[in-house]
């Protein structure tokens, strides 16, 4: 077939930026922000850093959005996508298979832990929590637990956007707007323990789940969803022991666990899964982002083999399903990005360097107005306070002034692109580099996190009447 071109002359940054107001609509975006300024557009990407349309280069200090786990550029992904075309574009996993799929398949259950054999794709992270959750309710119908229908998931916890998924998130704001939910989402705290007594037990957290089973009745309870590191709330660890409480828990009640690794899974913890890293076995795993590295969009349910025994009998079906699940492209490039992994070793490369990374973050608790600095792996947070000695918290104004006035600016004419959050009422950086990421990205991140850290506390501290 001829190749037919059309010289087109190359849009400017701002002719971008103005299509952008006009026709993009940004996801969890302020649009109003963007009245007076420009939309940053992102135009290429190589290593560990992106460039915009402006020749700006950045280091990408979030992996996109907690995903872009191999680096970007890497043509090898791009020429296996390519090849799948060529070979087979598309076809529909409804009762088909196809190789790439079947590749796939086996090669993600051979690294899930223990009997996480079977695999179910969806095209991300959010349909993957929607899939879990409506599993867990057929598993149990099968079984003639007809009650059992609910899940408990930390407060603060984001679990995805989709009214199942949304009905286990965390966060009174994300879910205001959409309310009713699906009915049968329950909270209990998380293990924040920056902000717990210290002579508090440990597992409190842990038994909190246990209380709230009793309270709703066991017979109700379908599953608990957890992820192994919780990102809502800032890089939220388990205390040792946790999840195996956890895990001893819902066994006793006859409830599934849910390892959501939509972050967590694909070496962002040094381990392929967080579950792994924390040493437990969950009935289901959710995953997405990091399978493919996002070069193109795919996510996947792992289930055990006791979970879907009930599902290879007799006439029984999970009735459930997305057009573009196993897409034939996106478990080529799955395939190609997990080759990389394999090659370059970047789990070990993670587990050799995350202490170095921790260090450098530790050396800004310098700057006054860094709280805590937790995390695992190559994902950290850094909570903000307006007093290091007490942890007093900034007011609601003060938060907002932080994260939407002070810190995005002064990080970005710094070059580094992070995550200014506040999704549980504190001002928070997320840090979460590519798993490429070495001594020098990390003397980059910290060149650019300690002037703007500086700067941001001389301006909020001067109003506060906390010494600086």
């Amino acid at each position: 077939m001829a190749s037919h071109t059309i010289d087109r002359p190359r849009p400017t940054a701002a002719d971008l930026s103005e299509r952008a107001k006009r026709h993009l609509w940004m996801h969890f975006t302020r649009l109003g922000s963007f009245a007076e300024r420009p939309i940053p557009v992102i135009v290429r990407g190589e290593g560990c850093y992106v460039f915009d349309a402006s020749g700006q280069r950045y280091l990408d200090g979030l992996s996109a959005l907690f995903c872009v786990n191999s680096g970007h550029g890497r043509r090898e992904i791009g020429e296996a996508a390519a090849a799948q075309v060529a070979e087979l574009e598309f076809f529909q996993a409804w009762g088909f298979a196809h190789p790439r799929a079947v590749e796939l398949a086996e090669r993600v259950a051979g690294l899930a832990p223990g009997d996480l054999n079977r695999v179910f794709f969806t095209s991300g992270g959010s349909e993957a929590v929607e899939s879990a959750l409506k599993l867990t309710r057929a598993y149990h119908r099968l079984r003639g637990d007809l009650r059992r229908t609910k899940v408990i998931a930390r407060e603060v916890a984001y679990h995805g956007t989709s009214l199942g998924a949304l009905s286990a998130t965390g966060i009174p704001a994300m879910r205001h707007d959409f309310e009713p939910l699906t009915p049968g989402g329950c909270h209990v705290p998380n293990t924040n323990a920056y902000r717990q007594p210290a002579d508090r037990d440990p597992l409190w957290a842990a038994d909190a789940i246990e209380h709230r089973i009793l309270f709703e009745g066991p017979d109700t309870v379908a599953a608990v969803i957890l992820e192994p590191m919780q990102n809502g709330g800032g890089c939220l660890a388990p205390p040792d022991g946790y999840f195996q409480r956890v895990r001893e828990i819902c066994d006793r009640h006859g409830v599934l666990l849910i390892s959501d690794e939509v972050i967590c899974a694909w070496g962002r913890l040094g381990e392929y899964f967080g579950a792994d890293h924390y040493g437990y076995q969950p009935d289901l795993i959710t995953t997405a982002k990091g399978l493919t590295s996002a070069y193109a969009p795919l996510g996947a349910l792992i289930a055990s083999d006791r979970v879907a025994e009930p599902f290879q009998e007799g006439d029984a079906m999970f009735a459930h399903g997305f057009t573009f699940a196993a897409h034939p492209v996106c478990a080529a490039v799955a395939l190609a990005n997990l080759d990389v992994f394999e090659r370059e070793d970047l789990c070990g490369h993670v587990r050799a360097k995350a202490g170095e990374f921790r260090k450098m973050l530790e050396s800004l608790r310098d700057i006054p107005i860094v709280g805590d600095v937790r995390g695992d792996g190559f994902f950290y947070a850094i909570e903000l306070v307006a007093d290091q000695a007490t942890a007093a918290r900034f007011s609601a104004e003060q938060v907002r002034t932080l994260v939407r006035e002070i810190l995005p600016g002064e990080l970005a004419a710094r070059g580094l692109i992070t995550r200014v959050d506040d999704r549980g009422g504190d001002p928070l950086i997320l840090l979460c580099p590519p798993l490429i990421a070495d001594t020098p990205q990390f003397e980059e991140i910290e060149s650019a996190l300690r002037p703007a850290l500086a700067a941001a506390s001389d301006r909020m501290l001067a109003g506060t009447g906390v010494a600086s």
